[in-house]
């Protein structure tokens, strides 16, 4: 489906924010009522500056008494302390993308992904009211947005579950926060929108997302509360979320027609779905995705990939399918393994046995690289080209001239996307057929193997990709050269595809 550029009215045509992983991610949700399988899409993005790698991480039975670290350390903008709080015996089988790096937050991150109970997670950020960051206790301590993020994934069997979860974690261990933030958690039945605030009071608030919602989070929000909320199966909060805002003289409940999460704990110089920090707002892109349904994973790859949100920062692309009766091994998700905008989408399975070498951890972007030699451990791994390297490597040629490369390079993509689409039935029928014969292994190492073929067709993709434009830039404009000698930006626009890093500009826009 194409789609005309949006209205000026629809666009926020600001200078983009300076780079910062605390204000990051995009995350998407569509109904079930609104998408062409029946089932609830999600998808997003992941902005963090570092390395990004994919996980598939096993279930693993553990030892009683086992203990896991979370929290942040005392290099964290908002100072904290790890501590240890208790494994449960069994942790589920998830798909992630990890990432190496930010301030103070212990590596391997994680915003989300998938589990075997078809959970999907993804985080965002939503800063609070400097009021309540300004109080944050330090040191303060309790799993932060990753941790969050991980342990539903690890223990959650349905997204309901998993907002509960969270509640229980922030009342009995506290919750560590770079200023408040979002997750959102779906299942094939619902979504919901759970928002973590800052201030050290164990204040979280939850909203149900249903079978005819449409919700893009970025920043995360949350607008009309009910007043009764623990008697309303479509929210959820902490026992203090309204009476606290009452002490603080930031909610009257006998005043106040309604209860505005994001009005009163939200930050203040700014609106829910238009305030923005992109050049859409969160309006645009809900009301573009309502437009579309009824929704395929097609048509969500096309919304991330939109060169108005997928840029230099964009760390890596998702889609998933949540829909009701699949087996755990077919559980499928597209990864795209940088910013979508400039790579593919590829399927994974969680039924998939290993991550090929050049989709794994590599030192292009990790902390710590620049000042230590490689663990020989990992030497063959980063020997191995990297997926995320070499598509950086095709945005930051094709971002050079978008006018004339970023449709040929969307044209190309999107038609190394269809061939996989049209490979889905055959695939898994057949995974399908050898896990009903009681082939479950056969059935894994079948999808482990078409997964990598596709894996490696991508990386040649990008190797063709990244030779045609370099020489059609030599041949054309010219290699323009660096005029200056910082080559980090110390903040400001980062690369992107917009024509002039125009969005008002006349393009075509996906």
């Amino acid at each position: 489906m194409k789609l005309t550029c949006l209205p000026s009215s629809l666009l926020l045509a600001v200078p983009l924010l300076a780079s910062s992983p605390a204000w990051a991610s995009y995350a998407f949700y569509v109904g079930k009522n609104l998408t062409q399988d029946q089932g609830v899409l999600v998808g997003g993005t992941g902005e963090e500056v570092s390395s990004h790698w994919l996980e598939i991480v096993p279930a693993v039975d553990h030892e009683p008494d086992s203990m896991i670290k979370v929290g942040v350390t005392e290099a964290a903008n908002i100072p904290g302390q790890l501590i240890e709080i208790p494994q449960v015996a069994h942790t589920f089988r998830y798909l992630s993308m990890s990432y190496s790096d930010y301030a103070g937050f212990p590596a391997p991150l994680t915003n989300g992904g998938v589990n075997e109970h078809q959970v999907a997670v993804r985080d965002v950020w939503a800063t609070n009211r400097e009021e309540l960051i300004d109080m944050t206790p330090t040191p303060q301590r309790g799993p932060q947005y990753s941790d969050l993020a991980r342990l539903v994934l690890e223990r959650a069997t349905t997204a309901r579950v998993g907002v509960e979860l969270i509640g229980e974690l922030i009342a009995e261990h506290g919750y560590s926060t770079y200023g408040g933030n979002t997750h959102l958690i779906a299942d094939p039945d619902e979504g919901w929108v759970v928002w973590e605030f800052a201030g050290g009071q164990g204040l979280w608030a939850a909203e149900r997302l249903g079978p005819d919602d449409v919700r893009v989070l970025y920043p995360g929000y949350i607008e009309k509360f009910p007043l009764d909320y623990r008697e309303n199966p479509d929210f959820m909060g902490s026992d203090n979320l309204i009476t606290f805002a009452e002490e603080q003289g930031w909610f009257d409940s006998q005043a106040d027609e309604a209860f505005n999460v994001f009005e009163v704990y939200g930050r203040q110089d700014t609106r829910a779905r238009t305030g923005g920090y992109k050049y859409m707002t969160q309006a645009a892109l809900e009301k573009v995705t309502e437009e579309m349904a009824p929704v395929d994973e097609r048509e969500m790859m096309a919304r991330v990939r939109d060169h108005r949100i997928a840029d230099d920062e964009a760390g890596y692309g998702q889609v998933v399918s949540l829909r009701k009766g699949i087996d755990a091994d077919l559980i499928r998700i597209w990864v795209a393994p940088t910013g979508s905008l400039a790579a593919p989408f590829l399927p994974w399975w969680l039924g998939v046995q290993q991550v090929p070498l050049e989709y794994g951890q590599h030192r292009y972007l990790t902390k710590g690289a620049a000042s230590n030699f490689l663990n020989p451990d990992f030497q063959v791994q980063e020997a191995s080209d990297f997926a995320g390297r070499r598509f950086k490597q095709v945005m930051y040629l094709m971002c050079e001239d978008p006018d004339a490369y970023r449709p040929q390079v969307t044209e190309l993509l999107e038609g190394f996307e269809q061939a996989s689409f049209d490979d889905m039935p055959w695939v898994e029928r057949s995974a399908r057929t050898l896990i009903d014969q009681g082939q479950r292994n056969d059935a894994r190492e079948m999808l482990t193997f078409y997964a990598h073929g596709r894996a490696e067709e991508a990386m040649d993709l990008g190797e063709t990709l990244v030779d045609w434009l370099y020489a059609s830039l030599e041949l054309t404009s010219g290699l323009r050269r660096p005029g200056g000698e910082q080559i980090n930006d110390p903040g400001g626009e980062t690369v992107n595809c917009l024509v002039d890093a125009d969005p008002d500009k006349p393009q075509d826009a996906q």
